[in-house]
């Protein structure tokens, strides 16, 4: 008869190691504290101590290291430094038993704990969730791990849509939230809107000057850097282009906000994303105090898309870009360099972009920039004499474009049409489906309908566009009427803020002259000098 002789196991399968070896486990304590100073250096010494001690009191325990982050959201294990110092440390087998004060500790996503626990299960590594009572390697651990997680996960969840619910009943009631250590010129005041700082303000206020002088925000943040003015932000890190851009487009700066900006797509992950119609926004009118008038601001909007529409030919030395029209060809005029070799005769003027290239040679001059400049200087005395009566015309033309409902009504009109149609074709479809049809008259139908359709859908479009154009008019009417208002009745040099914000175009003439067209819709000729 055959001889069975057991053979005891040697290695334990969870911890891989010998179970002849009787050296003791290593262990680590893992703790979230708080973010304030004083309370942090508190909880982070009293926890070490916790830990020591009771690492300690087991006698086949040794203590390793308390690994620690500082009030960083459970709910996602990317950023937690100390977290993850800990698990590399522990697969590099370091580590042989991880203690933490629960499972909302260690992390509130169950995908993150379920994945961490498991990977260190396959290195040896345990963990003891002390509120749980829970052994990682206990028979019962992973099912009791498991929904321990995913009841910490919802409580994220519960508390996250708290919070987010909380925000969007502010942003309704019209509360302005920003992080003031990162936006200049604003601070929090007493009755907890925004209040202007006004050394930060003088450097908000020669940004839009500047950029309205002309400047790009590549010069304006070499500018500001080379004088050594601090950028916003903590890290100081200098201007960009990027943080200009923000800061010019901001309406914050004309004491209007525009709330939920973006919203939160993961609570999770902590992911947001900028906010295109998914979620409701809010706009408040004259919020808080303003560091920039309206007028201004709204001013250097249109001039941010006329620089996009020229593209990257826009540069400070470039000021008629897209300004001045070719009378022959009605193409744009652009900066030529005449003797470009020579030091002495080195000259830049401005002739047609296509002079040379059109079948038949455009007659129109080439002009200097000082005769174009001097022109302008007439041109706009001319037309800034007769500031009250230009005023005037401009009120009227802007109360026509706001007052006329024509397009509203007819927007309406049109979108019952669609609204029709859509019901027509939707009933057609459900007769088709429950009573037997000839096929081909269905089509027939069903076809004529879609055409009518797509008709009605090209008007309604038309009209959209239409009061876009309308709404757009009316608003640089608006801005012209305001900007107007505080410049001179007469100047006598060249001003590119006065240029850019007056004139729409320039046309340059065979017979040496150059019709300037006034953002009101004047026109006013002016002979070139000989």
């Amino acid at each position: 008869m055959a001889k069975i002789k057991v053979i005891k196991a040697t290695i334990n399968p969870l911890t891989h190691s010998s179970n002849l070896n009787k050296n003791k486990r290593r262990v680590c304590g893992y703790a979230r504290v708080s973010t304030d100073s004083d309370e942090q250096f508190t909880s982070f010494q009293a926890q070490k101590d916790y830990y020591t001690k009771y690492i300690n009191s087991h006698a086949d325990w040794e203590f390793v290291d308390l690994y620690a982050d500082e009030g960083i959201s459970g709910t996602n294990t990317k950023k937690r430094e100390g977290f993850n110092k800990m698990i590399e440390d522990a697969l590099a087998g370091k580590i042989d038993l991880i203690v933490t004060k629960s499972i909302s500790r260690f992390a509130r996503n169950t995908v993150d704990t379920l994945v961490t626990v498991r990977k260190l299960k396959d290195k040896g590594v345990e963990c003891f969730f002390e509120k749980e009572n829970i052994y990682t390697f206990d028979s019962k651990g992973e099912m009791i791990l498991t929904l321990m997680s995913s009841l910490a996960q919802e409580e994220s969840r519960s508390i996250s849509e708290n919070v987010t619910w909380g925000h969007r009943q502010s942003f309704r009631n019209g509360k302005v939230h920003i992080a003031y250590s990162t936006f200049l010129g604003f601070t929090k005041g007493e009755d907890g809107k925004l209040a202007v700082v006004e050394e930060e303000a003088k450097i908000v206020r020669r940004i839009y000057q500047m950029f309205m002088n002309g400047y790009t925000t590549t010069k304006i943040a070499k500018t500001l850097n080379d004088e050594g003015i601090p950028s916003p932000g903590k890290a100081k890190k200098g201007w960009a282009a990027s943080t200009l851009m923000s800061i010019l487009t901001n309406e914050k700066y004309k004491g209007d906000a525009l709330l939920q900006k973006t919203f939160t797509t993961n609570y999770l992950e902590h992911t947001y994303k900028k906010n295109e119609g998914e979620v409701e926004q809010y706009y408040v009118t004259k919020s808080h105090e303003a560091i920039i008038e309206p007028a201004e601001w709204d001013f250097v909007q249109m001039e941010i898309e006329r620089r996009r529409k020229i593209g990257l030919s826009f540069s400070c030395n470039n000021e008629f870009s897209c300004k001045l029209m070719c009378g022959d060809c009605g193409g744009f005029y652009g900066p030529k360099v005449w003797h470009s070799n020579d030091p002495i005769h080195k000259v830049t003027v401005w002739q047609c972009n296509k002079k040379f290239t059109n079948k038949k040679k455009c007659e129109t001059p080439a002009l200097k920039v000082e005769q174009i400049k001097n022109a302008f200087v007439k041109a706009y005395n001319q037309f800034a004499i007769k500031q009250d009566e230009v005023i005037e015309r401009c009120v009227k033309i802007y109360e026509r474009l706001v007052s006329d409902s024509s397009i509203d009504e007819q927007i309406e009109e049109q979108r019952n049409i669609l609204e029709g149609l859509n019901l027509m074709a939707k009933q057609l479809i459900d007769e088709n489906a429950s009573t037997e049809q000839d096929q081909d008259s269905y089509k027939r139908k069903y076809a004529k309908l879609e055409a009518q359709f797509k008709s009605a859908e090209e008007k309604y479009n038309e009209l959209l566009k239409r009061k876009a154009l309308a709404e757009a008019q009316a608003k640089s009417f608006m801005v012209f009427i305001e900007t107007f208002k505080k410049l001179p009745k007469e100047i006598i040099e060249w001003d590119y803020r006065i240029w850019n914000f007056s004139i729409d175009h320039a046309t340059i003439n065979k017979d040496k002259s150059i019709d300037f067209l006034f953002k009101n819709g004047q026109n006013i000729i002016v002979e070139l000098q000989k």
